[in-house]
């Protein structure tokens, strides 16, 4: 008798974090069901945050590294419960459809047949319970101010797509995304180890925030005629194709003013200066960014036709691992001017 084949799950793990695909000849599994479900491509944007936001706590008085670890958990399961959050109410809304962008770079979750739309709703539900409870826990052991942090950051996570407020089709869901990623994951991370959130806090993280904002604005660059097409305002629909990607442009470049500035003010210390090494993944990114894209995608290249988020999320890698990297020999042999 033929044994029945069996999937290669490293291969298609590392596949799925790589490409948020799955090829056709790979065997399916149950995690890489819901790798594909929650995005997990993108949850290392969220790990960034949630590692500078404890880093910039060493030695700190009263850190708690539980606290931290719980929060760290807590920030990529609210990851995957909003991207999930996303796709259910862009095709109860009617964006997802068949055919739309969202459909031909990923799978989508329902359309694609990963799962059902009630489904979808328990898992949502699930992540959030899960979410609860850390929250909870935090709010008991630091204080109660960890709270507005979450609610805050719920409200985005949940409104972004959904009404009535519609965050994403009013332009203000790259704004949404930078106090997401900045402020409210790298503050509240550094509150959750902590108890407390310095001013200084927040101004490190502006940084990081800028970089992942320009991951977003790659992706709705992407999707800028589909998005118009469909009444959804997002910001390059309101700049225009050429003022959204010269404003993200301003916004990778700014990313590494914004590290030399803050260690000039020594809200950073010297070693996150190693973000510099980045610089030529910066002008790589650039030079595409400076031309147009190409017709058709190039051979074995995953996400077509998304094109200039890709880009994007790859200098986010580079120079956000850096940045962590620079925090956490800063946290050994701190050095500050």
């Amino acid at each position: 008798m033929r044994r029945a084949a069996r999937p290669d799950l490293l291969g298609n793990w590392g596949e799925i974090l790589q490409t948020q695909n799955l090829s056709g000849d790979r065997i399916m599994d149950p995690v890489s069901r819901w790798l594909l479900i929650t995005r997990a491509s993108v949850f290392p944007m969220t790990i960034f945050s949630a590692l500078i936001g404890g880093l910039l706590a060493v030695g700190a008085p009263g850190a708690n590294w539980a606290c931290f670890s719980l929060a760290l958990v807590g920030l990529v399961v609210a990851h995957a419960a909003n991207n999930m959050i996303n796709d259910y109410f862009d095709l109860d809304g009617g964006v997802d459809t068949e055919g739309y962008a969202r459909t031909l770079y990923a799978p989508h979750p329902i359309l694609s047949g990963l799962t059902t739309q009630r489904r979808l709703l328990w898992a949502i539900a699930t992540l959030n319970l899960i979410d609860l409870a850390i929250l909870v826990l935090l709010a008991w052991v630091q204080g109660a101010s960890i709270v507005y942090f979450a609610l805050a950051g719920l409200f985005i996570s949940v409104f972004y797509v959904a009404p009535p407020v519609l965050l994403k089709h009013r332009g203000l869901g790259e704004p949404g995304v930078f106090v997401v990623w900045g402020p409210l994951m790298i503050g509240g991370t550094y509150l959750a180890t902590t108890g407390t959130l310095p001013v200084w806090v927040l101004a490190a993280s502006l940084p990081y925030a800028l970089l992942v904002t320009t991951v977003l604005i790659g992706k709705h660059v992407d999707k800028l005629d589909a998005d118009s097409a469909k009444g959804i305002r997002t910001l390059p629909v309101i700049l225009g194709r050429d003022r959204a990607l010269a404003l993200n442009r301003v916004l990778m470049a700014g990313y590494y003013v914004s590290v030399v500035v803050a260690v000039a003010t020594g809200v950073l210390g010297v070693w996150t200066l190693v973000v510099l090494l980045s610089i030529p993944r910066l002008r790589e990114t650039l030079a595409v960014y400076n031309a147009a894209p190409p017709d058709a995608a190039p051979p074995g290249y995953p996400i077509w036709p998304l094109w200039y988020v890709a880009w994007a999320f790859r200098l986010n890698r580079q120079a956000g691992a850096l940045l962590v990297a620079g925090l956490l020999v800063n946290g050994f042999v701190p050095i500050y001017l």
